[in-house]
């Protein structure tokens, strides 16, 4: 009687003893894949200003292209132009006020910019389907949390002692609980910021063309560098979880 009674008091310690090492062992992965989150989410951010570089020189280029000839009706233009008629001027003013070579350069620069600009959107989307499936991994981690031990046969008996176990625990189960909320629903949030950064930088891409104003084109580039989907004060918040 004394052996079962023992073994009735001893079994919710070691329930408890065994739950909480589990529910360490989940909460230690979660905040891995946490960190390896925020550190793909970094990578994410670090090719937006690559981006940003390659959108900057799709404008420069442009511009160029279509920058307004040189005002021949102005007195002082046309004073310098006598002064200067060398063949170089007279050659600038028959290519409608381009340069041919630089013209060259530009288009080319053009291409560059958004075969990058194609090339940038690849790699970003790769980095958002790794984190999206980080999240996936953690919502699978906080479903195990604290439901990792399998239920005893005799129903009254395990009433008791499961009552016993969380009346042991239930303090430093609620503490680790949070913790892993708050790296759930911060990862959540960013994760939805980011796509929606994601989503308006293809949009910018596949609307670049020769025919973009300028005002569109000074817009795009506001916009990228901006990011308005992302709160910065989020962003902090989620790093401040990592000691």
């Amino acid at each position: 009687m004394s052996s079962s009674k023992s073994f009735s008091s001893s079994l919710p310690e070691r329930m408890g003893m065994e739950q909480g090492k589990l529910n360490s062992e989940i909460e230690e992965k979660i905040y891995q894949i946490y960190k390896d989150f925020l550190l793909r989410v970094t990578k994410f951010e670090e090719l937006v200003a690559v981006g940003a570089g390659l959108l900057a020189g799709f404008q420069q280029g442009l511009e160029y292209l279509r920058r307004c000839p040189i005002d021949r009706t102005s007195e002082l233009v046309k004073k310098i132009v006598e002064a200067n008629g060398t063949k170089r001027v007279k050659s600038y003013f028959d290519a409608g006020c381009i340069n041919a070579h630089d013209g060259v350069q530009n288009i080319s620069k053009l291409q560059t910019c958004k075969l990058g600009l194609l090339d940038h959107l690849s790699k970003a989307n790769s980095m958002l389907s790794g984190v999206e499936s980080l999240l996936e991994d953690v919502t699978g981690a906080m479903q195990n949390f604290n439901g990792t031990l399998s239920p005893i046969n005799d129903e009254d008996f395990g009433d008791r002692l499961n009552e016993q176990a969380t009346a042991n625990t239930k303090e430093v189960a609620s503490s680790q609980l949070q913790r892993l909320t708050d790296y759930a629903a911060l990862m959540g949030i960013v994760y939805c910021m980011v796509k929606q950064d994601y989503v308006m930088q293809e949009k910018i891409v596949s609307a670049l063309n020769f025919k973009a104003s300028s005002v569109e084109l000074e817009s795009y580039c506001l916009m990228w560098s901006l990011r308005p989907f992302v709160n910065d004060e989020i962003m902090h918040q989620a790093w401040k979880l990592i000691p």
